[in-house]
Order: structure tokens, then sequence, then C-alpha cells
């Protein structure tokens, strides 16, 4: 049943962990009011810790040295890509954010690519990315706008290190003892902040609903697509992210796209298309 329930195809699984992603996203900035963000965080990644234990039981005796090596690590840029990310839209726009915390893959697409059609999906992919970030607004965090894109950064080494402990550790078992780490590493910022002392049993109800949303789902399709499509492949499609992030916005914040933001996301999404099309000859 286990193996039944996230039988999805690489592809399809990238596109519906982006919308989990971002849906999860609206959820997590309506709790900064009473938790911050790294209270959310802590949240969010130890719950999510907790369901996926549930659900997988890894066995963490049973784990080689060579799997340590890399599953540390793996756990710590994805517990550091997500805490410094919700830092970031504590203080900039969920679109912003994501935009620039994308800089971060679409580094990882650029020097992974080996084809000049490659680089024309990335250039295509980039000119939305410029299109849909306000660089004229002087107003923007610069703090905010710092955090998203070292989220950016680590989220290049959880794509890095994610196809590397895909091909020599199970999928459900990586990404739960990667949560392990990802936990440890943020739960001391949410108790240092105060933020898990006004927890409430709603909050906790929202909570779960994050962590199901933002990590336990989308991380394990994420980590079954990473086995089987190219970093590169993986990084452009997750250039839908920031339309994503637009859309989610839309319906579930009321923020409306302007003209060059629609324009940018038919961009990402004909760049995303491009690299689908591109992949079965690559596999």
């Amino acid at each position: 049943m286990k193996n039944k329930l996230f039988n999805i195809p690489p592809l399809p699984a990238v596109l519906f962990a982006i919308i989990s992603v971002q849906s999860g996203a609206a959820i997590a900035k309506s709790l900064f009011p009473a938790l911050g963000a790294a209270g959310t965080a802590s949240l969010r990644i130890g719950i999510s810790a907790i369901i996926l234990f549930a659900f997988y039981k890894p066995n963490l005796f049973k784990i080689t040295p060579q799997q340590w090596k890399l599953v540390i690590p793996y756990g710590l840029s994805l517990g550091a890509m997500n805490l410094i990310f919700y830092m970031a839209i504590e203080r900039i726009p969920i679109g912003l954010a994501v935009t620039l915390e994308f800089i971060g893959p679409l580094l990882v697409a650029v020097f992974g690519s080996k084809r000049f059609v490659d680089y024309l999906w990335v250039l295509l992919a980039a000119a939305g990315i410029v299109l849909i970030a306000p660089w004229s607004n002087n107003g923007i965090d610069v703090l905010g706008a710092l955090f998203a894109l070292l989220a950016g950064a680590f989220w290049a080494f959880y794509i890095v290190l994610g196809g590397k402990i895909s091909k020599i550790m199970k999928g459900g078992d990586a990404v739960t003892t990667g949560m392990l780490f990802a936990s440890l590493l943020i739960i001391p910022f949410g108790i240092m902040g105060d933020g898990l002392s006004n927890v409430t049993p709603t909050l906790l109800s929202l909570g779960v609903a994050l962590a199901l949303l933002s990590s336990a789902i989308p991380f394990t399709l994420e980590m079954k697509a990473l086995g089987q499509l190219p970093a590169r492949t993986f990084s452009i499609l997750m250039s839908l992210e920031p339309a994503a992030a637009s859309i989610c916005a839309l319906i579930f914040l009321q923020e409306y796209l302007a003209l060059n933001e629609v324009v940018a996301v038919i961009f990402v999404v004909i760049a995303s298309a491009g690299s689908t099309l591109t992949t079965k000859s690559e596999a």
C-alpha cells in the first residue's frame, strides 16, 4: 500500500509536490502572527517527521555509513531551506520570495546542462523570473530578499544531495531520516523564539495540515522524482514554483497578477513543458 500510494510518474509527482507546497505556504503565513517563522517551521517539520516515521517506520540501525554521509547533510539542508524561507516570507511577499529562491535550482540547471536546448529552457525560465520579480520596488525588505536567496542556495544543495541519496536509499527512508535531522536543526530555533509556547489545539491542527501539504507529501514525491529525473530537468520543472506561488496567493490571499506577472507565468510554463518533452530522451 505504501508503494501504491506514491506510485506516481516522476513528472506528475513534481507538479503535485509544487501545488502542495505552495498551498501549504498560505497556511504557514497565517500562523506567523501567533508562532513566528521559526515556531511555524518547527511545528511543520516536527509533525512531518512524526507522520513520516509512523508511515515508513525506517530502521535507523540498518543505515550504512555511506548513506549516513549523504542523508545527514540532506536533512540539514532541508531544514535550513525551510527555516530560512519562512524567515524570508515573514518580511517579503511569497511570490517574490519564491522567485528569488528559485535562483538556486536555476543555477543547478545551468551547471548541469550539456546541450544547447537545455540552455534555452533555462534562459526562458530566467526571463520569467525577471518579469515576475518586482525589481523596481524600492520598498523591498533587503534582509528578506537575502533570506530568500540563501534559502535558494540550500534548495540547490537539497536537489543535488537528494539526487545522490535517492540512488542508494529508499525514498521513504531517506525523506524520513532527513526530516529527523531537519527537526533537530529547526526545533531549537522555535524554542528560543518562544513561538511553540503559543500552540493551541486549533494551531496544532493547522500544523498537521501544514506538515502534510508542505513537507510529508511533497518531499516524498520529490524524492521519488529525483530518483528518476536528471537533476537539471528536476530543477527546470521547479521553475513552476513562482507561478504556483502567485496562483495560490491569488486563490488564498486574493493577490492579483499584473500583466508582466501573467507573461512570466506563460514563460515558465513553456520552459517547464519544454524540459518535460526532452526528459524521455535524457532518461
